[in-house]
């Protein structure tokens, strides 16, 4: 193929339904081109392309003579007849290139979201992101792509840069400009902090779940009394009776038909409760702030990983008390009533939900104005149509594991047996990894392999036990290896999902769409 050929297929223009185009490079190879990746920067055009199932990144230099190409590490050049003075260099998506990449397209850096509307799109296996692009392209909402927590960084034996690179791959392979961020999910320590800033993320979510007390719903005024005196949080600046008065018994009007009016025991009781988690979050935030003064950064409170319900006031409280401290919050999560479980619809009062919903949308309005958060968020259809039929405020929706099922859906659909053993793996290990996590499924309620169809492997992805039982072993999946040193399942997982990447991306499309649709009656 000449240079003027490559030319051609590269510069189009290409027809919006086309999902590839080829270049070919000798007869015997060809590389596919994902259109939406083609960029031009001075005399280079850049693009994503593939060979077999192996994605490189590819620099066509019509002058041969581009200092651009330089950015980048590993080169092999790829030789085709009549290319003459031109040239044409083929490059590992690795994290060097991935971060050359940044320093010349801009829309492949992470941007601070602020109190757009947004959804956190988890990628456990570093596949998915193309996928959520395209389900977010219609919406208005703003997506969250490097997103991961230290739990899962650590279940799924992944650095934080792994989570940057494939984010940065995805939008470039996808043409997406319209700004993505990256949420450090979860994190508990200034280690992790700083561990999270070195992979350049710009969402920070602090996980103070530790320093609730969920016990203090259940205290006596006395026991809440005695248990208030005792703690010598550095907020209370040394005295206790300030802070009290400051609440118990004022009216605080957050809407025409909502007002707070604390008593004593509501002060107290927020105080015992969520007292070290004020004290733990504005630690982390000072230390955020001094410690890496010129990074970008927007901060989420989460306590949604708690036993006892967060009330209004107690919402209230931290948040007037983190904004004395000068703590801005882009976005908080509270522990709504009803019940958030792994992988499922809601469970609970619908219209209960809305109503206590709207009160912590009245304090986040007042307070920030900052974002509602929505954590444990794959799968609340029921909570998406219900939020999206207020018409109002801000939210921040956050998914994971949904992705990691659509992922195993795949696989059923296309290595039936590969999944069979998948299924059979997560049943007997469900007992010992659902500790940690917040579900209800039962595995005497999920059929063994051997007794389901290829059509009933499908069906399993429609049943909330079986979908609890996958979602919540991901780790062990991902990476228990077998008596050779091998993975078990991982490199399987991974070559089967490239083999039928575009069945992954549609499976994505549509199932993470279904998040994203009800929230655009909001708008």
């Amino acid at each position: 193929m000449t240079r003027i050929d490559i030319l051609k297929k590269l510069k189009g223009p290409h027809p919006e339904n086309l999902d590839f185009l080829y270049i070919e490079i000798s007869q015997n190879e060809k590389i596919k081109v994902y259109p939406s990746s083609i960029n031009r920067l001075e005399n280079v055009v850049f693009f994503i392309g593939k060979v077999g199932n192996e994605k490189s990144l590819y620099a066509f230099d019509e002058t041969g003579k581009s200092d651009l190409v330089q950015h980048f590490q590993n080169e092999k050049s790829i030789s085709s007849e009549g290319l003459t003075e031109a040239t044409l260099s083929q490059f590992p998506l690795n994290h060097e290139n991935a971060s050359a990449l940044q320093s010349l397209f801009a829309f492949t850096r992470p941007v601070l979201i602020g109190i757009d509307d947004s959804i956190g799109l988890g990628d456990r296996l570093g596949l998915a992101n193309p996928g959520h692009v395209r389900a977010i392209r219609a919406s208005h909402m703003k997506p969250v792509l490097a997103q991961q927590s230290i739990r899962e960084l650590a279940r799924t034996e992944r650095e934080p840069e792994e989570v940057m690179d494939t984010a940065i791959w995805a939008v470039f392979q996808e043409g997406y400009k319209d700004g993505f961020g990256a949420d450090a999910d979860h994190l508990k320590t200034t280690d992790d902090i700083d561990r999270l800033v070195n992979a350049g993320f710009t969402m920070f979510t602090f996980d103070p779940g530790d320093h609730v007390v969920n016990e203090a719903d259940e205290l006596s005024l006395a026991t809440l009394e005695d248990r208030a005196r005792e703690v010598q949080f550095a907020f209370l600046n040394g005295d206790f009776e300030a802070l009290v008065k400051r609440y118990a018994g004022q009216d605080i009007q957050l809407t025409k038909t909502f007002k707070l009016k604390p008593d004593r025991v509501a002060v107290l009781r927020a105080l015992v409760k969520y007292g070290g988690v004020i004290e733990h979050t504005s630690k982390m935030y000072r230390h955020l702030k001094r410690q890496h003064p010129g990074h970008a950064a927007e901060v989420e409170l989460s306590v949604d990983e708690t036993d006892a319900v967060t009330t209004p006031f107690e919402h209230f409280f931290v948040a007037s008390e983190l904004k004395r401290q000068d703590v801005e919050l882009v976005s908080l999560a509270p522990r709504f009533v009803g019940q958030f479980e792994k992988g499922i619809d809601y469970i609970g009062d619908l219209e209960y939900f809305k109503e206590e919903y709207l009160k912590h949308l009245a304090i986040a309005e007042r307070l920030g104005p900052y974002k509602i958060s929505i954590h444990s968020g794959s799968d609340k259809f029921d909570v998406y149509a219900a939020i999206g039929s207020l018409r109002t405020g801000h939210v921040h929706v956050k998914t994971a594991g949904t992705s990691y099922l659509e992922a195993l859906k795949t696989i059923a659909a296309t290595e039936p047996d590969l999944f069979r053993e998948i299924l059979d793996f997560s049943r007997a290990r469900f007992e010992v990894e659902k500790r940690t996590y917040h579900v209800s499924a039962k595995t005497e309620n999920v059929p063994a392999a051997s007794e389901c169809s290829d059509t009933q492997l499908l069906a399993l992805f429609e049943q909330n036990d079986a979908r609890q039982v996958l979602h919540v072993t991901f780790g062990k999946v991902l990476t228990t290896r077998g008596e050779g040193g091998s993975y078990l399942f991982r490199d399987r997982i991974l070559a089967c999902l490239q083999e039928h990447e575009e069945l992954h991306y549609h499976n994505l499309e549509h199932h993470l769409g279904k998040h994203v649709r009800p929230f655009a009656a909001a708008k």
